[in-house]
């Protein structure tokens, strides 16, 4: 009997959890966090490009030359454009240690975000709470590589990936898409491919309808506009670093801009890029033409498989959204001089995208494809390798093969998934194309419609419905 009188406040805790997952999963996340900033706190993580983005904030505070300004013990230069110097400077308020814990908390709530954020792409999960689900991984997530090297040297990753996806996510025609890639692209550039995309994406969509006896007035769509609105915030930030940073606007898109080795050798396991690749496959830093002729070769098929995706649509191709957007994004990583290995933090809406593709198939091949991916991201195999970034000679620029496939998973992995998505889009496009009612083609066929394109239900017994048909 006392036995039991002592289960007991056990037992209604735990049904009290049960019947609450997002406190369930509030906690576990919370728990997850702490051990990993308990381990990175035991690895002493040095927080470097943090203190650069410090240094950067001083260096424009004080009226200094930001392209000749060096860093931290590594001597490390500024590669971004000025426009982010800006964003910088409050750093410079408050002490180093204060810094960094603002850097870790902002940063682990940027991941919990992503993450919601790619379940909204996806239109996942159909039954369980969307944040109890979206902590839940948050949780996982963060012990994969990429994120935890974007912690490890304070990134701005995860708010660049924010950006985009909210901005992918929002509903189509809404006045402010576009902003959030735009002002991405203007503190990095990378992220502009993705306006590139939206563009080809929309004039391809306007095109379509143009043969389908439409106007050519369809031609300026949401995706179009959506583009323009994304160019215009870039241009607007580059402006405005050229009104307060005129040298350093100057010397930025006139020399900074071309110069590649600002940011690294492009040997060195840490790049996985298809430039990093290639120079470690040719036994080189700089493996120039060949590069440049398979890097436009993959912009090109990488861009025409996220157009394609997102021609299908959800109807054709059940989350299309996600195959276009997860494309671009890959795309992008691939093609760039250098993507550092925390720069792939796109393999969290990655595996959340394929982890829905299994959920929804059930076949095991498809599980495969998401374990494989999850496993290639979390295994920190790129380190296995040789790797000295202070060694006079890169020991990279001897690797043999099975160190070559080793510090090229992510690369490969990208690939396998663009392949993947130009197979399943291809096959989608074949399939007769549903209706379009007037109006409703960026919901029904856009890669911004997160949700799904049916009018959602009101009303408890709508809802109850809607829940029994999925």
């Amino acid at each position: 009997m006392q036995q039991a009188a002592d289960e007991r406040p056990f037992t209604t805790v735990k049904t009290y959890l049960l019947r609450r997952p997002t406190l369930l999963a509030a906690a576990c996340c919370l728990l997850s966090f702490a051990a990993f900033w308990a381990a990175q706190r035991a690895a002493g993580v040095s927080m470097i490009d943090l203190m650069v983005y410090r240094a950067e904030g001083e260096a424009v505070r004080d009226g200094e030359d930001l392209y000749a300004m060096r860093a931290t013990e590594a001597s490390l230069p500024t590669t971004y454009p000025p426009f982010a110097a800006l964003l910088f400077l409050p750093l410079t308020l408050i002490d180093v240690p204060g810094m960094r814990t603002v850097a870790t908390l902002t940063n682990l709530a940027l991941l919990a975000v992503l993450v919601h954020l790619a379940l909204r792409l996806t239109g996942r999960p159909l039954r369980a709470p969307r944040p109890a689900v979206a902590l839940a991984l948050a949780a996982l997530a963060v012990w994969c590589e990429p994120v935890w090297t974007t912690l490890r040297y304070g990134q701005i990753n995860l708010l660049l990936a924010v950006l985009v996806l909210w901005d992918l996510t929002r509903r189509p025609g809404h006045r402010w898409a576009g902003a959030g890639t735009g002002l991405a692209a203007g503190i990095k550039l990378t992220p502009a491919l993705f306006a590139v995309f939206l563009l080809a994406y929309g004039l391809a969509r306007g095109l379509l309808r143009l043969r389908r006896g439409g106007r050519a007035a369809d031609l300026w769509n949401a995706q179009v506009r959506q583009a323009a609105l994304a160019t215009g915030t870039f241009l607007g930030t580059a402006l405005f670093a050229a009104v307060l940073l005129p040298r350093d606007t100057r010397t930025f898109w006139t020399d900074a801009v071309f110069r590649s080795d600002r940011v690294g050798d492009a040997v060195i396991t840490d790049n996985q890029s298809l430039r990093g690749v290639l120079a470690r496959l040719l036994h080189t830093s700089d493996p120039g033409l060949p590069w440049l002729l398979l890097a436009l070769a993959v912009a090109a098929f990488g861009l025409a498989t996220a157009v394609a995706a997102a021609l299908a649509g959800s109807r054709r191709l059940p989350y299309a959204p996600a195959w276009a957007a997860l494309a671009c994004a890959v795309t992008a990583l691939l093609v760039s001089p250098v993507s550092w290995s925390h720069h792939w933090v796109w393999c969290v809406p990655l595996v959340v995208l394929l982890g829905a593709e299994a959920l929804r198939t059930r076949r095991a091949g498809s599980w495969l494809v998401c374990g494989g991916t999850a496993l290639v991201f979390c295994s920190y195999a790129l380190w296995w390798v040789p790797h000295d970034p202070d060694a006079a000679v890169p020991p990279e620029l001897g690797q043999g093969a099975g160190q070559m496939a080793l510090s090229a998973g992510y690369p490969l992995a990208a690939l396998g998934f663009l392949a993947l998505a130009a197979l399943r889009s291809a096959r989608a496009l074949r399939r007769p194309a549903p209706y379009e009612p007037e109006g409703a083609g960026a919901v029904l066929g856009g890669p911004y419609a997160a949700e799904r394109a049916t009018v959602r239900p009101r009303g408890r017994i709508g809802r109850r419905q809607a829940v029994t048909k999925e």
